[in-house]
């Protein structure tokens, strides 16, 4: 499933003004500095925001556009959300919080069980299936909430700082176990980060945002030979990135 949007939107002090297209299975992390406007495209593309003027197509599906006064919910977009602190029920085990977005689609507890299990094993971690949130490790939580995301089959992955709340020994695994997970899904996915490291060994193209402008668009190795953006470039300045990703 593919992303295809032109979106222009206003709240508060940002105003977006963007086009922004995502192919199937290609993962694109969003860089910029606080304020740029990062989360309100996120939440303008899962319907939580409307649109000022544009349109966001999904799949083929129109989901969103002004100049027809088009404008589905969230819930009818098939969108999945891994948010930065991964957002799981406290009081859920592991399982039923993987299993609960097919269980509000109205599958019965057995089925949804059951299929919550094998993401649960897909992603390693089915031994932790009874354990509750507060008993998992951060690389553990990570991988709950994306079973949880992508449990749906969405056509469209928002991912918002999903590696951020992890310690550096633990992130390092993390970031193997999400680029493998999102190889494996082939769906469309943003990837929200402010760590270099995260987007060069997840994504396949940055875009660095910029008071809600696109001011550098490219593959890695595209961005890592010619930034273009300010923001960008000190960025990837960071020291030993190079050597890092070598």
């Amino acid at each position: 499933m593919t992303l295809e949007a032109t979106i222009r939107a206003r709240r508060g002090a940002c105003e977006l003004d963007l086009a922004l297209t995502i192919g199937a299975g290609e993962t694109l992390a969003l860089v910029g500095p606080n304020g740029a406007g990062k989360s309100t495209l996120v939440d303008v593309l899962a319907g939580v925001w409307p649109l000022g003027e544009g349109r966001v197509q999904i799949g083929g599906d129109l989901v969103e556009e002004t100049a027809s006064k088009i404008r589905r919910p969230p819930a009818e977009r098939r969108i999945g959300v891994v948010f930065q602190g991964h957002a799981l029920f406290p009081h859920l085990r592991a399982v039923d919080n993987v299993a609960y977005g097919l269980r509000a689609r109205g599958r019965p507890r057995v089925e949804a069980e059951e299929e919550a299990r094998r993401w649960l094993d897909r992603l390693g971690v089915l031994s932790l299936a009874t354990c509750l949130p507060g008993q998992l490790s951060g690389g553990q939580v990570q991988a709950v909430a994306l079973a949880r995301a992508l449990i749906t089959g969405p056509r469209l992955l928002l991912l918002d700082e999903p590696l951020s709340a992890l310690d550096v020994r633990a992130r390092a695994g993390a970031r193997e176990l999400l680029s493998r997970t999102l190889r494996d899904a082939e769906v469309a996915c943003l990837m929200i980060t402010h760590d270099a490291r995260d987007a060069l060994a997840v994504a396949d193209r940055l875009v660095a945002l910029e008071a809600g402008r696109i001011t550098r668009s490219g593959t890695i190795d595209e961005c890592l030979a010619d930034p273009a953006s300010d923001y960008l470039a000190a960025m990837l300045a960071e020291k030993g990135i190079g050597e890092w990703r070598g």
